[in-house]
């Protein structure tokens, strides 16, 4: 199970952070809002924790944004707000609970496990459609218009970060970051060669879609025209 953490206090993210992964949960951390919608937009979570005092954008224009676009990850609001009125306005707002600051860990736990007892089609759409193919994370394969074909672990992960962001230049750090991990060792050409796969798998599908390089930047995937 994979945690978001959208909090500016380092110090409460990093302690929560150790004792969510001593439980077995991988989790990913970000300090503002700007940054955490977009993660949040990624759809690759089963759960968000989600502060309302953040800079860039605080926390329930982050909500109110991500379940317009149709996001329906559980989110929990993790706040020192704790009136009636800051409450049912984040409820109102999207959030599925709402913790008020301080905490035992162990409510936190509690409320993360209700939040994860929703069914899978709810929380989590498990595929991944832009222009002519369509990626099942449950099969790991990648559908065309009248073929298909499987991909690794890894290439999953990389296509499908590609679907879920179409026409959108991402970065290399923010790419290996997210598939391979923040804290990962990894070589520069790993993601290259991973990209190249990619590429082929697209090109065996006869799909009109690219993976262009940005230079200087890292790769986008957008749709050639006819």
């Amino acid at each position: 199970m994979r945690i978001l953490m959208i909090e500016d206090d380092r110090k409460l993210c990093a302690s929560i952070k150790f004792q969510l992964e001593k439980q077995g949960f991988s989790v990913d951390v970000c300090h503002d809002g700007e940054e955490g919608l977009f993660l949040i937009r990624e759809n690759a979570h089963d759960c968000v924790l989600l502060d309302r005092m953040l800079p860039g954008m605080d926390g329930i224009s982050v909500l109110k944004t991500a379940r317009n676009s149709g996001v329906c990850t559980p989110v929990i609001m993790v706040t020192a707000l704790g009136e009636l009125s800051d409450r049912v306005q984040g409820l109102d707002t999207g959030a599925d609970d709402y913790i008020v600051k301080p905490f035992a860990f162990e409510e936190l736990m509690a409320r993360i496990r209700s939040a994860l007892r929703r069914p899978v089609i709810y929380r989590n759409e498990h595929l991944c459609t832009f222009g002519d193919v369509c990626y099942d994370s449950m099969q790991k394969t990648l559908k065309g218009h009248d073929s298909s074909c499987s991909l690794s672990k890894r290439e999953g992960e990389l296509m499908e970060l590609f679907l879920r962001n179409p026409n959108q230049t991402l970065p290399r750090s923010l790419i290996l970051g997210r598939v391979w991990g923040p804290d990962a060792e990894i070589e520069d050409g790993n993601l290259d060669n991973y990209i190249y796969f990619l590429r082929r798998r697209l090109k065996s599908l006869k799909s009109r879609l690219v993976i262009k390089s940005v230079r200087g930047v890292g790769y986008r995937l957008e749709v050639i025209n006819a």
